[in-house]
């Protein structure tokens, strides 16, 4: 039963995170901004939690649940990129490495940025 409700919270906590996300979306959308959906919402989580209206442990595992499996989010992008290969044959091979490199970088330093901000947070160095 625990695990249950442990399960529940962890999808409550991330329907937040997304809840956010869609309606930093929308009002991309429907203001017609230049700046991405996502980055609003980002900015409307801050206010939220930065004002107190969202408190921290109404997100804290969800975001915690999130952050561990990030990797897994790339993969997507990876593989979609071998969908077009015919758009690199040839000379486009050195493009797919610059991808797969950059690629393998960017989760890097996300997952160093991330370890860095939990050892902060924590008071460990």
């Amino acid at each position: 039963m625990e695990i249950l409700l442990r399960l529940l919270q962890l999808i409550y906590q991330i329907a937040i995170l997304f809840g956010v996300y869609y309606i930093g979306t929308w009002i991309q959308h429907y203001f017609q901004l230049f700046i991405p959906g996502s980055v609003i919402g980002l900015i409307l989580m801050f206010i939220l939690l930065s004002t107190g209206i969202l408190n921290t442990r109404f997100i804290n595992d969800g975001a915690s649940f999130m952050i561990k499996h990030l990797v897994l989010f790339f993969i997507p992008a990876t593989v979609g990129l071998l969908n077009f290969y015919h758009l690199f044959a040839g000379k486009g091979i050195l493009l797919i490495v610059i991808t797969m490199i950059s690629s393998l970088l960017v989760m890097i330093s996300s997952g160093l940025t991330s370890q860095l901000l939990a050892k902060g947070k924590d008071g460990t160095s």
